[in-house]
């Protein structure tokens, strides 16, 4: 049978989209549209008074993980994490310090970006 021909199992196109490399994008940990909004709100407050300039997103197999940087030359200054493994441990999201110090974790995203976000204080 040759690949012009109409006697094509329309099956075997399917099988290819199911490949395992395909699987592994679908694999993925990701922040859902309410965790990416409260954490873009945030920077782009962070943004507006000139302290942050730039971020990164990334998404991996095991967690997802969104880096906030001073300059974009730099390493990151503060990382949200996000790792599905330790939700029912300590909590599944946490805030990492350019250190490597994890300034804050729990389970639930708005009490973990406490540990970076800084509200108007009365003088």
């Amino acid at each position: 049978m040759s690949s012009l021909s109409g006697d094509v199992d329309p099956s075997e196109s399917r099988a290819a989209e199911r490949s395992p490399a395909a699987l592994s994008v679908q694999g993925r940990v990701t922040f859902n549209r309410l965790e990416l909004n409260r954490i873009l709100n945030l920077y782009g407050r962070m943004v507006a008074d000139g302290e942050w300039r730039d971020y990164a997103i990334d998404f991996l197999k095991d967690k997802a993980v969104f880096s906030i940087f001073r300059r974009a030359s730099e390493v990151p200054i503060y990382r949200i994490e996000k790792d599905p493994r330790l939700a029912r441990k300590q909590g599944a999201y946490s805030v990492i310090s350019a250190t490597g110090l994890i300034l804050r974790r729990g389970h639930e995203l708005d009490r973990v970006l406490l540990a970076i976000d800084r509200k108007l204080a009365l003088v």
